[in-house]
């Protein structure tokens, strides 16, 4: 899944917490995420208070999403989405979702659906 691919099918799926999401999916939005709230906060910082709203209307607009695609991330591990709760525990939370991010996600059928993998591998060769 390319990045733009990733960001329409997060965005798709604004608040759809059912299914599994491949690591190529969340990372994209993940970075997405990341530069549009870089580029919020630096036209807030430039606009000298005109627009300091901003990087406030961009986490509320994205808040959601973010937290779906955690969810499915956590799915195609073969996990409950309430683990997503861990961010919650100051830096070990933080540790072992990210150590779950990266791995690869459950091969074939898991208890939240078919393997999206190839499928998104389907994808790339038809284009």
């Amino acid at each position: 899944m390319d990045f733009i691919t990733a960001i329409k099918a997060c965005l798709g799926k604004y608040a759809t917490f059912q299914g599994r999401a491949i690591r190529s999916e969340y990372w994209y939005f993940t970075l997405f995420n990341l530069i549009l709230n870089l580029m919020a906060n630096v036209i807030a910082g430039a606009s000298l208070g005109v627009l300091a709203v901003l990087p406030v209307i961009v986490l509320i607009a994205l808040l959601v999403p973010s937290i779906a695609v955690s969810i499915r991330r956590l799915h195609d591990l073969d996990k409950s989405g309430w683990w997503v709760l861990l961010a919650l525990i100051p830096l070990i939370g933080a540790i072992i979702l990210l150590i779950w991010s990266i791995k690869r996600g459950t091969v074939g059928l898991n208890r939240f659906g078919a393997d999206p993998l190839p499928e998104a591998i389907g994808q790339l060769n038809a284009a």
